[in-house]
């Protein structure tokens, strides 16, 4: 454990508190790898991430789908084929406008972003509980406050599920 003096002065380090901070988040991305590990075998990270933007948002067009994951049509388009041979999503005539296409995740799909945010709620919930109370109310004003200055989101407590999960923000998943 960090003595408190050497925190109060580290607090000040703008290195120190980054050096902290990308320590946690190697720990964060590690965790995130290892709910994903059962079933990376058939799905990737960046098809995962497709996976959770196309359960949070429903049915989705293409372009859009593209836009939020930061990727051409075309990569999204071969991503989105990829997923609908494995039965994880599929594609359905708008019924408002028969030109246009629209992507969603199928059950299995959803089943797959549900035991994966699982896992990981599960073992973020271990690594908090070794910590004492005083430290995970410490913890909890620091990393608030850090996902404010950077414009994240608050996990949403109310139905389980995460507005942007993984940690990918409004501007990329949202809107």
């Amino acid at each position: 454990m960090v003595e408190p003096r050497k925190c109060r002065e580290e607090a000040d380090d703008v290195d120190a508190v980054t050096r902290a901070v990308l320590s946690a988040s190697r720990l964060l991305i590690a965790v995130s790898a290892r709910s994903l590990a059962q079933v990376e075998e058939r799905v990737t990270l960046p098809q995962f991430r497709m996976l959770v933007v196309l359960s949070t948002r429903g049915a989705t067009k293409l372009v859009t789908l593209a836009e939020h994951l930061r990727v051409a049509p075309s990569t999204a388009m071969r991503m989105v084929d990829r997923l609908i041979a494995m039965d994880l999503a599929d594609r359905r005539v708008n019924p408002r406008n028969r030109r246009e296409t629209l992507l969603q995740v199928t059950e299995e799909g959803r089943r797959t972003v549900e035991t994966v945010t699982t896992r990981r709620r599960q073992e973020v919930t271990a690594i908090v509980e070794r910590l004492a109370p005083e430290q995970r109310g410490a913890l909890v004003a620091a990393l608030s406050a850090f996902n404010e200055a950077g414009g994240e989101p608050e996990v949403s407590d109310t139905d389980g599920r995460e507005p942007y999960p993984l940690g990918w923000a409004e501007a990329t998943a949202g809107a």
